[in-house]
């Protein structure tokens, strides 16, 4: 039996993660009244099982590969390895121990009302929320609803065994309390190969299982190549062209055994995939809406919902299928904010390209940083992406260790940078870095692009002397030659 209490607020926000906390940020700013609902941990997938703990496994590696680089701090570390139970104790602090009461407490400070439950929709500007213990809430928003329920793993349904086999996802990779003595990881992206870095890095005896040819393919070509030197000279047995066409399991915490494409058998303790995404909006009321449950959601740039009438339901995040990164979700979550708050003053929007409530970064100007050894740092478009949009277009290349400021980073420094250049337009319309610490030029390269700041004008933006960002030098020479 359930009971059944309501409330009215202006703006009711499905999810509490990173960008549904922006846009509840955003609206209570303005001054409306904000409701968030979440039925996990308020904080999302980014805190507790994606980005901050995946970082803290992989941050201690990095800053011991570095000083194995430099001469006089290698031969202070030696042969040291990795305090494995220190580096999983300090990704526990950064999860939080998997407790939400800090950011339910910023909910508090901030003036954003939290309901813990399932949230639905049930209509227009309507949402019901099922707590745990079955009672039922009615909400309703004077102006509008936001969808932040992000996405999820996908698990492939062609393989015989792979559900009662229990395999990890990016949850149990980033959260598990110990160290596996042999992991395999089937995937190529993102989370696979920046997982099969962490667990290496720690004492496990990984394989790397990729369908494809290459690693990162939605980067430039030479980015995979490189993460793929860096992760053999690691010790990762990196096998190309494999898939896994059985997995079996006798136990819940005994050995698997993978079969894999050529017929082989693989026994490992454990098995991470890492092979996709997919919405989070299975179960969130949108046959209510006339929408497609399980879909992800078209929107404008205003991140609107198209299809929905009355401009009053918004989703931001990965379950817009934009960009699935974190801070392009904080990005459209402020965006939608804007929105938001603009159409219930009764103001126009200007969703014009870089106008105030159009999130055209999403298509321009994303940034993403791949954190493994090296490192890979990328933002606007690629080579082929630039050449499939027939746009005129050339590649300036230079080996980053060829600079000064690199070469005092680190001993036989290795890396390599890519810019797009605009031929008709002379800007940069994207660029590529791989090697140790190029996330941190990253920022600037993201500034080049969304900027759309003429190379003339670049020109003058001097580099210190000496570091790594002296190869925007290079580059730029190369642009204007």
């Amino acid at each position: 039996m359930t009971s059944s209490t309501t409330g009215e607020y202006d703006v009711i926000v499905l999810g509490a993660g990173p960008t549904g906390e922006n846009v509840a940020d955003r609206t209570v700013a303005a001054g409306l009244s904000t409701v968030i609902v979440e039925a996990e941990l308020v904080g999302g997938e980014c805190s507790y099982w994606a980005c901050m703990p995946s970082k803290a496994l992989l941050r201690p590696a990095a800053a011991l590969d570095d000083a194995r680089t430099v001469g006089g701090a290698r031969e202070a570390v030696g042969d040291g390895r990795l305090d494995a139970a220190a580096v999983l104790a300090r990704r526990d602090s950064f999860a939080s121990h998997w407790k939400d009461d800090g950011q339910v407490q910023w909910l508090r400070d901030t003036g954003i009302e939290l309901v813990r439950g399932h949230g639905r929709l049930a209509g227009v500007r309507t949402v019901t929320v099922e707590a745990e213990d079955g009672t039922e809430r009615v909400l309703t928003a004077r102006h509008a609803v936001a969808v932040c329920t992000g996405s999820r793993p996908v698990l492939p349904a062609t393989v015989p065994g792979l559900a009662e086999a229990h395999p990890w996802t990016n949850r149990e990779a980033t959260g598990s309390p110990t160290v596996p003595g042999r992991l395999a990881v089937v995937g190529g992206g993102v989370v696979g190969v920046e997982m099969a870095t962490a667990w290496r890095a720690l004492g496990s005896e990984v394989v790397l299982l990729v369908r494809g040819d290459t690693l990162l393919p939605r980067m430039e070509p030479f980015a995979g190549e490189l993460v793929a030197e860096g992760l053999w000279e690691a010790g990762v047995d990196l096998r190309f062209g494999t898939e896994v066409t059985a997995l079996e399991r006798a136990d819940a915490t005994g050995p698997a055994v993978l079969t894999l494409s050529g017929g082989e058998q693989l026994t490992v303790d454990e098995v991470l995939y890492a092979t996709g995404r997919a919405p989070r909006t299975a179960d969130i009321g949108l046959e209510q809406v006339g929408l497609r449950p399980g879909s992800w959601l078209d929107v404008d740039d205003s991140c609107t919902v198209l299809g929905v009438d009355g401009e009053w339901l918004y989703a931001a995040g990965d379950v817009n299928h934009r960009a699935l990164l974190t801070h392009q979700g904080k990005y459209q979550a402020r965006i939608t904010g804007g929105a938001i708050a603009a159409r219930a003053e009764g103001r126009a929007l200007d969703t014009s390209r870089w106008g105030a409530h159009s999130a055209s970064a999403d298509l321009a100007g994303a940034p993403q940083v791949v954190f493994t050894r090296p490192e890979v740092a990328a933002v606007g478009l690629t080579l082929a992406e630039a050449e499939r949009l027939d746009l005129r277009v050339k590649a300036v290349d230079h080996e980053i260790g060829n600079v000064a400021g690199a070469s005092l980073y680190a001993d036989d420094y290795r890396g390599r940078a890519r810019v797009v250049f605009d031929l008709d337009r002379q800007v940069i319309i994207g660029a590529c870095l791989v090697g140790p610490a190029v996330a941190e030029l990253l920022h600037s390269a993201t500034v080049a692009v969304v900027g759309e700041v003429p190379v003339d004008r670049l020109w003058h933006a001097v580099p210190a002397y000496p570091t790594i960002s002296e190869v925007w030098l290079r580059l730029l020479e190369g642009c204007r030659g």
